[in-house]
């Protein structure tokens, strides 16, 4: 029996050993559960904020994003719209020598017999014409008596005249047109200026 203790005992150390075997191993099973708890109760602090600057950040790219796609369908719609509106410019500017050369015909039409009736009917096409590139926004400027303006007027002379204020347009030579607010041509005109002994 005295040989069983001592087996007995071994087996007994032997157990202890083994026991302290496992306590390491559950020692070091438990830190590295703590630890990964740690991190764990660490990330999820950090978490939300990481995912709430992402979330502000994925909206500003995003608010970013639908600010530009508006500002290109602005530019879009304003380049459309200037499109249409000056598609004409070209085509009106061609036009415009057609109503110069019918207000020709009107100025040189005189007493003749006859003249009368084909004066009405050059006078009612000038004026037809004249309605439909109203319709298109083309406008006539006729700045015959008003200051001079360079935005919209050429001075081609300028001629003392003592009774008129000095820059002031005194005759007209050919009228010049709008489209739509933007000059089409300018009016051709002559401009006063001061006599030359004052």
């Amino acid at each position: 029996m005295a040989e069983e203790k001592p087996e007995e005992q071994t087996a007994a150390e032997g157990d202890a050993v083994d026991v302290d075997q496992t306590d390491g191993a559950v020692t070091e099973a438990h830190s590295e559960a703590d630890s990964g708890n740690d991190a764990d109760a660490a990330d999820p602090e950090d978490a939300p904020v990481d995912f709430e600057a992402e979330l502000e950040a994925a909206k500003d790219t995003a608010l970013r994003a639908q600010a530009d796609a508006m500002n290109v369908q602005r530019r879009a719609e304003q380049e459309v719209e200037k499109a249409r509106k000056f598609a004409l410019e070209r085509f009106c500017g061609d036009l415009l020598s057609v109503v110069d050369n019918l207000e020709r015909a009107l100025e040189s039409s005189g007493d003749e017999p006859g003249s009368a009736a084909l004066a009405e009917g050059v006078e009612l096409t000038r004026k037809g014409f004249m309605d439909v590139l109203a319709k298109h926004g083309v406008e006539a400027v006729d700045p015959q008596g008003e200051p001079f303006d360079p935005e919209t007027a050429q001075a081609m002379s300028m001629v003392e005249q003592p009774d008129v204020e000095p820059n002031s347009v005194v005759a007209v030579m050919q009228k010049g047109y709008l489209l739509n607010g933007r000059l089409l041509r300018p009016a051709m005109v002559m401009v006063s200026k001061a006599p030359s002994g004052e």
